[in-house]
């Protein structure tokens, strides 16, 4: 990892005391629990963007008659 930012943020205090009791749980920081968290919501959210892709383009795919790879072979043959 490279150089820090220090940033500022604020919890509700239920949240503050179970993100510090997962820390101390899990022997990290309460630093890396919320970095693991931006992660993972990070990880969440391009895999919304890529499911909403992936049906757009089967929605296309099925438009043209393309429902398996040997309809996709033909196709793209022509």
């Amino acid at each position: 990892m490279g150089t820090a930012v220090r940033k500022t943020i604020s919890l509700p205090p239920d949240l503050a005391k179970e993100t510090e009791e997962l820390a101390r749980a899990e022997g990290k920081t309460l630093s890396a629990v919320v970095q693991d968290a931006l992660r993972m919501a990070r990880i969440e959210r391009l895999k919304g963007e890529l499911n909403q892709i992936q049906g757009y383009w089967s929605k296309k795919a099925k438009e043209k008659g393309i429902l398996t790879e040997k309809d996709l072979a033909h196709y793209l043959k022509k």
